[in-house]
């Protein structure tokens, strides 16, 4: 009986208070019942952006024209195609955002840093390999504009922008593109060779496998310190503990789910375009199917997300664990790079 009493006159007391606000709204001047609008109005907009704005953009068809069919083409304009995206997908470039929706979505961002890494890798193999014919040749003119320009600032808003700074390193790209198809300029070149694909494949090999590692950590492991194993007079600046244990942030799991699946999606663009300009020593090295293989790999975790939040199950618990699912698809696309690259350094 006490109970209901209390329940009747808490409805009692809210319904008061409701019909107080409802009088006060009504009753007082325009402005303010203005104001109550645009202020709603405002909120439902930047929701609905945000949602939008969240949204990962698709797949980047590979060209096929006589162009493509130049060696180097394929991949320089994927990586053009890549940049590209980040800067002009749904909502821009949201890294630098200091307004609503962007300042609170941290989810795609961080899709950003992922794609920007990749991007970063490969321009930098574009400028210092895949463009030269040795260690000694002179660089190419654009690329050397071109890739210390995706290494600026991922959070610059002004003076001057991230994307300011990065639109320039692909109008450089672009010139480098243009140069590359014409038959009167020799001054740039692309050579695919083994040694080459070798070089940034290594690169991809050490991201996958640091990505697959901070995945793993979300349910936190005790490991043992292997950093100095395998070489009996090896040596390091400070002594570290022979056991670790090795967390992700319950607050940073989500930003590692997401950085690595934008590094993946920028992979798949990139592989797939290095099948085409390294046709010939893939098939030569007996790899090409190595390489379709991680592209499958790379492809399944760009599966379509069901749940509302990244969540984080235990290893075997009844929950979900999104991180060691995306951890799995990267661990085997790591091991396939380790193989392709064996097969490269061979005869």
């Amino acid at each position: 009986m006490a109970l209901n009493s209390w329940f009747t006159r808490f409805r009692i007391q809210m319904a008061d208070r409701y019909d107080d606000w409802q009088d006060d709204v009504s009753g007082g001047s325009p402005w303010r019942r203005w104001l109550l609008v645009i202020v709603l109005v405002y909120l439902i907009v930047v929701l609905v952006l945000g949602m939008y704005w969240s949204s990962e953009p698709d797949h980047i068809p590979l060209e096929n024209n006589n162009q493509a069919t130049i060696v180097g083409v394929s991949t320089t304009t994927a990586l053009i195609d890549v940049a590209n995206t980040v800067l002009h997908k749904p909502g821009g470039y949201l890294s630098n955002d200091v307004s609503l929706p962007g300042i609170w979505l941290d989810n795609i961002p961080n899709w950003e840093y992922g794609v920007l890494i990749q991007v970063r890798d490969l321009s930098k193999t574009l400028r210092e390999s895949f463009s030269r014919s040795q260690s000694q040749s002179t660089e190419d003119k654009d690329l050397v504009i071109a890739e210390p320009r995706f290494n600026f600032d991922t959070a610059s808003w002004i003076f001057p922008s991230s994307e300011s700074v990065y639109q320039e390193g692909i109008d450089h790209l672009i010139r480098y593109r243009t140069r590359l198809t014409d038959a009167d300029q020799t001054n740039a070149q692309f050579y695919a060779r083994a040694d080459n694909l070798h070089s940034w494949l290594s690169t991809v090999e050490s991201r996958l496998g640091s990505l697959s590692q901070r995945l793993s950590a979300s349910v936190g492991q005790r490991r043992i310190n292997t950093d100095l194993a395998g070489e009996e007079n090896a040596s390091q600046a400070t002594p570290a503990p022979s056991e670790l244990i090795i967390k992700t942030p319950w607050l940073e799991i989500d930003d590692v789910f997401y950085e690595s699946r934008g590094s993946a999606w920028a992979l798949i663009h990139f592989l797939k375009a290095a099948e085409v300009d390294f046709s010939d020593v893939l098939q030569k090295k007996n790899a090409l199917i190595s390489l379709r293989q991680i592209i499958r790999e790379l492809e399944a975790t760009q599966e379509p997300i069901y749940s509302v939040m990244v969540l984080n199950g235990s290893g075997f618990g009844m929950m979900a664990n999104h991180s060691l699912v995306m951890a799995s698809y990267l661990s085997r696309a790591h091991a396939a790079i380790i193989d392709i690259r064996e097969l490269l350094t061979q005869g």
